[in-house]
C-alpha cells in the first residue's frame, strides 16, 4: 500500500472513442461538418488521471486510423503511459454525439469489429504492472466480447496486487441492458470500487432504491460504492455506510467526460492518502467522502467546457486548458 503523499502508479484498462460532434458554424445547407475529439470512458479517465499528476499507466489498443493516432497524441500529451498498449489493423470505435439544449449527450456507436474489443490472454498478460496500486476498468471494454470475459479473468490476477475499481459506464443502445445486470454481480467480487451514475442504476436496479442497491452490490463483494447525482453530488456507501456529497455550482457546457473525471479524481485522491493498493481496510467513511467532493470539483470543471476536457493539477487547486 502506498503511503500518504507518495506518486502511486495507477493503470486504466479499456477502450478510446472518437466523439464525433456536429460543427454548427460549418454545417450549412449543403452539407454536415463533423468534429472528432479523443473520447472513451477509459480513456478519458487516464488522461484526468495523469492531469492531476497521477502516474498512469493506459492499457488500450490503439488502431492504425487516424482516430488511432488521435488518440494516442491525446494521451501522450496528457502525460500518460502508454509502453503496455497495443497497436493493431482493427479500426477505430466512433460515438456520434447528439447534445441536447442542457448539454446531454446521447450517442450512436459504430463499434462493430473495433480494436478496443479484441484482447487476447497473451496481450493482457504481457500488461501485468505488480507495482501499480490500482487496475482501473470498466465502460465497454469489459462488456464487449471477445475481449470482455478475458479483462474479467485479468482482473482476478490483477486483484493479488491492486486495488481493482470498475466503472460500468452502461450504454443500452449497444449492449442490451440484461447482459450488464448478468456481469454485474461478477464484476462486483472482483471489485473492491463500484462508480456508477443515477442512470446507471436506473438500468442496472430498476425500482430499487439507491441504498438498496449499494446494499446488493457490497453483499456481491465491492466494499465502496459511489454512485454520482449530476448536479446534485454523489452518494458514497462504504460497506453500508453512507453519506451523500455536494457538488459545486457550475455552469454547464456539456457533461461529456464529467463521470470520468469524478473517477479519475476519486483514484487520485484515495492514491494520494494512501488507502489504494489492497482491499480499503483503512478507508473511513470521511476519507472516502473527502475523496468524492475532490472527484466532484474535477468532474464540474470538466462539464464547464466543451468535451472531455479534464482538469490539470496546478500547485493546490486545478485549472482547465483550452483545447483547440
Amino acid at each position: 500500500m502506498a503511503r500518504p503523499g507518495s506518486p502511486a502508479g495507477i493503470d486504466v484498462l479499456g477502450e478510446c472513442v472518437a466523439d464525433i460532434f456536429e460543427d454548427r458554424d460549418r454545417s450549412d445547407s449543403g452539407g454536415l461538418a463533423l468534429r472528432a475529439l479523443a473520447g472513451g470512458g477509459p480513456a478519458n479517465t487516464a488522461v484526468a488521471l495523469a492531469r492531476l499528476g497521477t502516474p498512469t499507466r493506459f492499457l488500450g489498443r490503439f488502431s492504425h486510423d487516424a482516430f488511432g493516432t488521435l488518440f494516442h497524441a491525446r494521451l501522450s500529451a496528457s502525460g500518460v503511459d502508454l509502453s503496455a498498449s497495443v497497436t493493431t489493423s482493427e479500426p477505430s470505435t466512433l460515438a456520434v454525439a447528439d447534445l441536447d439544449a442542457t448539454g446531454q449527450a446521447a450517442y450512436t456507436f459504430y463499434a462493430d469489429g473495433a480494436a478496443d474489443w479484441q484482447w487476447t490472454d497473451s496481450e493482457l498478460a504481457a500488461t501485468r504492472n505488480d507495482n501499480a496500486v490500482c487496475l482501473h476498468t470498466g465502460s465497454l471494454a469489459l462488456i464487449r466480447r471477445p475481449g470482455g470475459g478475458r479483462i474479467e479473468d485479468h482482473l482476478a490476477q490483477a486483484r493479488e496486487h491492486a486495488t481493482v475499481s470498475i466503472d460500468p459506464n452502461v450504454r443500452p443502445l449497444l449492449v442490451a441492458p440484461s447482459s450488464y445486470r448478468e456481469r454485474l454481480p461478477h464484476w462486483c467480487a472482483v471489485a473492491d470500487i463500484l462508480r456508477l451514475s443515477e442512470d446507471d442504476c436506473a438500468i442496472l436496479a430498476p425500482d430499487t432504491g439507491l441504498d438498496e442497491a449499494c446494499d446488493t452490490w457490497h453483499s456481491a463483494g465491492a466494499r465502496l460504492v459511489v454512485i454520482t447525482l449530476g448536479g446534485n453530488g454523489a452518494l458514497v456507501s462504504l460497506n453500508g455506510e453512507r453519506v451523500t456529497v455536494t457538488a459545486p455550482s457550475v455552469t454547464v457546457v456539456d457533461t461529456v467526460g464529467a463521470g470520468d473525471s469524478f473517477a479519475a479524481g476519486l483514484l487520485h485522491r484515495l492514491a494520494a492518502l494512501g488507502h489504494l493498493g489492497g482491499r480499503l481496510d483503512t478507508l473511513t467513511l470521511d476519507d472516502a467522502a473527502e475523496a468524492c467532493s475532490f472527484a466532484a470539483h474535477a468532474a464540474a470543471l470538466t462539464c464547464s467546457v466543451p468535451g472531455a476536457n479534464p482538469p490539470w493539477a496546478d500547485g493546490s487547486a486545478l485549472r482547465i486548458d483550452a483545447e483547440g
